[in-house]
């Protein structure tokens, strides 16, 4: 029975914490836009962070002509007769 002297005003304490996060929260603002982020994530704004081939693929320009070395790979077979 003693422990509830310690357990109800570390109870209240806590609530009161609480209670200030909330108000504190609702005054810096951090649930003024909901589902902004939400609808952010959908739209791609990382242009910069694609490799440039991938780049040139996403916007429908080829990619420019490699140097191929042919003594690599043997012969070309062409189709069958």
């Amino acid at each position: 029975m003693s422990i509830l002297y310690l357990l109800i005003p570390l109870s209240l304490l806590l609530l009161g914490l609480a209670v200030w996060a909330f108000f504190w929260a609702v005054r810096s603002g951090q649930f003024d836009d909901l589902e902004g982020p939400a609808h952010r994530i959908l739209f791609d704004d990382d242009e910069g962070d694609l490799p440039a081939a991938r780049q040139r693929r996403r916007d429908g320009t080829s990619d420019p002509a490699p140097e191929e070395d042919d003594t690599r790979r043997g012969p070309r077979q062409g189709p069958p007769p």
